[in-house]
Order: C-alpha cells, then sequence, then structure tokens
C-alpha cells in the first residue's frame, strides 16, 4: 500500500514538476514504481529491481579502493568502514551520509562511483542511483523555492520505489545556501516521514569547501617531517565542519545539515603529492592496454603544477587533467 500511495502522488504532481528540468527522469522513475509495484516479479526477469539482493563483498570494496584512490589513507577507511558497516546493519537509525571534501582532482567522483558499482551492478547508471549537479539542476537563485519543493518530491519518489536509494551531490560548494535544507528531514532519526523509510537510503556530497583548511594540516605535517599517513581523523575533521559551516560561498552555509549533527562524516581528501600522479598515470596506462612506459609517467607528472609556488608539494589540479596529458603522448 505505500509504494500504491507514493505512485499516486507522483502521478498528481507530476504536471507541475515537468516544467523544470529533472535531475532524473519522472517519467522513468514513476514507470519503475508502478511496474515494480503491479508486476514485481515480471519486471525483475527484463529489468534491474531493487528487490534483487546484492550482498556487498568488504573485500571487492577494498580492493577498487586500493586500486582506483591514491594518497588517501583517511578517505580510504572511513569509507570502507562506513558503507560496509551501514550496508550490513539490517536495522540503521538514519540514512548514512557522507560529505567528501578536498580539491578537484583528489578523488572524491571516484569514491562516489565505487560506492555506487560496489552497491549496485549498473554503479552511477543504475535505476537507484542518482546523481545531481548543483550548476546544472539548481542554477537559479530565484527559483529556490521551487527547488526545494522538487527535490523532495524527487527524493520521496525514488525512495518509495526503493529505500536503498543512492543519491549523490555534486558541487555543493556552488549550491545556494538553505537549498539543502529542504532535506533536513530525510536525514533525521525518523522512523518514517509522510509514511516513508529513508533509513536505508545513502547521501553522498561532494566539495571543494573545506579544502584550504586540509591543505593546511597536510602541509603543516610536510614541513615538521612528518608522514601525511599520521595525519589522524581527529586532526581535521572538526576543523573541516566548522570551516565549511561557515563558509558563505558553501551550500552547507549554516546548514542545519551541519547544525543538528546529521552528516555522518566529514572525509577530507588530502592534495595529491607527485608520487601519487604517476601511480594515477600508471593505471590510466593499464586501462587503455598499454603498457607502463615510465618514462612518459615521469614526463606526464612533471608538466603538472604544483603548489605552494616555493615547496611545490601539491598538485593543483590533482589527476584531474593527467589523462588529457597522456592523450598528447601517444597521438605522438
Amino acid at each position: 500500500m505505500k509504494l500504491g500511495r507514493a505512485a499516486l502522488g507522483l502521478l498528481l504532481l507530476a504536471q507541475s514538476v515537468v516544467q523544470a528540468v529533472e535531475p532524473i527522469s519522472l517519467g522513468l522513475a514513476l514507470a519503475g514504481v508502478l511496474t515494480g509495484y503491479i508486476y514485481p516479479r515480471l519486471y525483475c526477469l527484463f529489468a534491474e529491481c531493487c528487490g534483487q539482493k546484492r550482498s556487498l563483498s568488504r573485500e571487492a570494496l577494498q580492493k577498487d579502493l586500493d586500486n582506483k584512490l591514491f594518497g588517501q589513507h583517511l578517505a580510504k577507511k572511513i569509507i570502507l568502514n562506513a558503507v560496509f558497516g551501514f550496508i550490513n546493519n539490517p536495522k540503521p537509525k538514519k540514512p548514512l551520509t557522507l560529505s567528501l571534501h578536498g580539491w578537484t582532482g583528489t578523488g572524491k567522483n571516484f569514491v562516489s562511483k565505487i560506492i555506487a558499482e560496489n552497491i549496485y551492478e549498473g554503479g552511477l547508471n543504475s535505476d537507484y542511483v542518482h546523481l545531481f549537479v548543483a550548476t546544472l539542476h539548481f542554477p537559479h537563485a530565484s527559483n529556490i523555492t521551487l527547488y526545494k519543493d522538487q527535490l523532495q518530491l524527487w527524493i520521496r519518489g525514488n525512495v518509495s520505489a526503493c529505500a536503498r536509494s543512492i543519491f549523490i551531490f555534486d558541487e555543493m560548494d556552488k549550491m545556494h545556501a538553505g537549498l539543502i535544507d529542504a532535506i533536513k528531514p530525510f536525514l533525521d532519526y525518523y522512523d518514517l516521514v509522510d509514511g516513508v523509510s529513508y533509513q536505508k537510503a545513502i547521501f553522498i556530497f561532494l566539495s571543494n569547501a573545506g579544502a584550504e583548511r586540509i591543505t593546511d594540516v597536510a602541509l603543516d605535517f610536510w614541513r615538521s617531517g612528518k608522514q601525511r599517513e599520521d595525519i589522524k581523523l581527529k586532526d581535521i575533521e572538526h576543523a573541516l565542519s566548522v570551516s565549511v559551516f561557515n563558509n558563505k560561498n558553501s551550500g552547507f552555509w549554516h546548514s542545519s545539515l551541519i547544525d543538528r549533527n546529521l552528516i555522518d562524516y566529514f572525509v577530507p581528501f588530502l592534495p595529491l603529492e607527485y608520487k601519487h600522479l604517476k601511480m594515477c598515470i600508471r593505471v590510466e596506462m593499464q586501462s587503455r592496454g598499454y603498457e607502463t612506459n615510465e618514462d612518459i609517467v615521469s614526463r606526464v607528472a612533471e608538466e603538472m603544477t604544483f603548489f605552494p609556488k616555493e615547496e611545490r608539494v601539491f598538485s593543483d589540479k590533482g589527476c584531474k587533467t593527467v589523462f588529457t596529458k597522456l592523450d598528447y603522448y601517444y597521438d605522438d
């Protein structure tokens, strides 16, 4: 009956939503709700189905993180323990909420992709994984009230269709302040909100906000002669959350999600060093079927720019542009 009510609610509200650009196809979401409700067994024979259980392998998740994420010992540990623990908890008290912070190219998008792929075979293309990009889906500050209504509708409809839905919010540092607070009830410790349980859903926020604070800690360790692997979460997390909360240019500015402690983990992504860029390049070579050429690896890494200007410790673009640099060498 809950799915039937959710489907009816979507039908009644659909006409008011289609005028706006949708980050997910409301028609597909609606079809999924109705078909999964009326013909669940038949439907699951031909399409991905939320009811089809897929166990999460801790070993597989660990392997993906080790093979695809470099220089991020904190992020690896947090993501592995948080995601595996949450998925294997039959009765979580609230949705899993992760906020990933760091400079561009440090691995935030890779991590959200890895999480999606380890939970759903379709990964980011799964019907149960939903990506929102602030500048694309919520571009105009004048429409913030409309966006709030749409966001609540989209999340409610998709969680009604699949309790284990994953929502990824990219460019949180570019989101209009106050907008994300619309989903606060869904992240809180409620058994039900208007008849729908959100406790098995996963919310992931990606942001550059707080990157300066993360860099300050990493640079202090480097200047003190300490290993970056000695950095603990306690060295960064509190200062990071305060920095993001007070950042007027962030979608989390004075957000109730932070004020009410509804974000389970603020995950810092450290700025990458020269050796980490070389790791990225080698993996990309292998993924393209090339033999590892250390000369090209070094040449590509040396073309990247680093900061601070005097010490040149960290890459200012992370692994973001190494792929296009690699194209240049192989095109030659």
